[in-house]
Parts: structure tokens; sequence; C-alpha cells
């Protein structure tokens, strides 16, 4: 006489290294997606700040800049630094590197402001290679200081 044996389902045989293994999973999936939303955020904070802005647009329309590293010019990797706002005084210190077809260079701005208005104490572009700096803030843009 043949005895019909019923065999257990998949989830019961398994379920003692299914949950402990899911969940561990997607704890860590949750992290990572956590971190990325907070570095996408950070991101997108510094690239819309008007330091960020003021400084491509100046680096963009600067020809001897546009000579060292050709166009077009963009990012070069993640923009540090930090932006602070606090009752309407904000101060952003950014170093941003960028390329272009012919080199790399490093943009560097430290500005504060209230409002709309911005004073930049410093907003640089450090050519790599180069050994030179161009100075951003002088209205004549065809001023380059060597380091020495």
């Amino acid at each position: 006489m043949e005895e019909n044996q019923h065999q257990k389902s998949w989830w019961k045989r398994n379920w003692k290294w299914v949950v402990p293994t899911g969940g561990c999973l997607g704890l860590i999936v949750l992290i990572l997606i956590f971190a990325g939303s907070l570095f996408f955020g950070i991101t997108s904070l510094m690239a819309d700040s008007d330091g960020y802005k003021t400084a491509m647009m100046r680096a963009k329309d600067n020809e001897q800049l546009v000579t060292l590293i050709g166009e077009p010019m963009e990012t070069n990797g993640m923009t540090g630094g930090s932006i602070n706002n606090s009752n309407g005084f904000k101060s952003v210190a950014l170093t941003i590197p960028i390329k272009g077809p012919h080199g790399e260079a490093t943009i560097r701005v430290e500005g504060e402001g209230v409002g709309d208005n911005w004073t930049y104490q410093v907003m640089n572009v450090y050519v790599d290679n180069e050994d030179t700096i161009i100075n951003l803030l002088e209205q004549n843009t065809q001023d380059i200081d060597l380091i020495e």
C-alpha cells in the first residue's frame, strides 16, 4: 500500500533562511537608496547655488580659460564645499572641477550675501598642468597671474 506523502511547500521548507537574508538585503537596499538620495540632493543644492552659477558663467565667458581647456566646458566630478543660509545671510565656499577638450581646471569660489546680493572674495580658476591662476572677479579677463 502506497502512502501519499504530502511534501511541504517551498516557503515552509526555506523560510528560516529566506527571512533573515531577505531582511538584511532589504535593509541594505534601503540604506543605498537613502545614501543616493542624500548625495543627489546635496549635489543639486550646490549646483543650484548662486556662487556655482556665477562661477560657471564667468568661466565659460573667460577667453583665456577657453583657450587653455577648450569648449565645451563642463563639470568634471563632484563639486565640494559648503553652503550656509542663516536668517537671510548666505555664504558659499565651493570647489568646482571642470574640464574641456584640451585640459582640466578647478574653480574655487568664496562669497557671502544677503538675499540676492552677493559679494565674492575669491573666484579663481586653477588650470591643471599650466601653473596658471585666472581671477574671474577681475573685469579685464585677460589678466592671468602665474603661480610663483
